[in-house]
């Protein structure tokens, strides 16, 4: 009896230790920053960064563009729960359904229009236009979109993330640019072999 008992506490404690991190965010620090193993001393310098400074001294790209300041791109974010995205769009550019697994996305947008949504996990679609000075939340995890409609005109917006590294899972590049079987992936999509071959081939385009 006494051995079910404690069975039972391990998987008691066990459950709620996954539930936490399931929950949790970046994990808290017990120091004011972190560094990385190969820096002992720093300055301002290391707090900053440049790495955003060409896109506001060139044009618009010709195809949608995230520019980054996540953990890789900016070391001195380690711990701190935060990072950042400058989006852009040329005229009828989409950002692609993806998601952030590790956190939620602000989205600000200060140029142009875009046309927003996500879907939550009852396949509900929310979708928005937004205009100049509009912000809209994607929820952690779920699946969601940018596109700019206007075919005349580019958007960019800003975005900012709970976490250091927030991740990104393209859903057309995770499914068709991996090595999943074009069979499996006929089967799922109740189509045929050949058209999942086209779409891979439009994708590596």
């Amino acid at each position: 009896m006494a051995i079910k008992h404690e069975l039972f506490f391990l998987l008691a404690v066990a459950s709620a230790t996954i539930l936490n991190r399931a929950m949790a965010g970046d994990p808290d620090i017990t120091s004011d920053f972190l560094l990385p193993p190969n820096v002992t001393a720093v300055n301002g310098t290391f707090f900053t960064y440049t790495g955003m400074r060409n896109i506001f001294q060139t044009a618009i790209p010709p195809a949608f563009q995230a520019t980054k300041a996540s953990l890789k791109e900016f070391p001195a974010l380690d711990g701190q729960s935060v990072s950042y995205a400058v989006l852009q769009f040329p005229a009828g550019s989409v950002n692609p359904p993806h998601t952030h697994p590790r956190s939620a996305e602000l989205l600000f947008l200060v140029l142009g229009s875009l046309d927003v949504g996500f879907v939550d996990t009852k396949n509900s679609l929310y979708t928005q236009t937004l205009q100049t000075g509009d912000l809209f939340v994607f929820p952690k995890g779920l699946v969601h979109f940018q596109y700019n409609s206007d075919l005349n005109k580019s958007a960019v917006a800003f975005s900012a993330f709970g976490s250091a590294n927030a991740g990104t899972v393209s859903i057309p590049g995770t499914v068709f640019n991996t090595s999943i079987s074009d069979d499996i992936l006929a089967k799922s999509f109740k189509t045929d072999v050949a058209t999942i071959q086209k779409i891979k081939y439009g994708l590596a385009a």
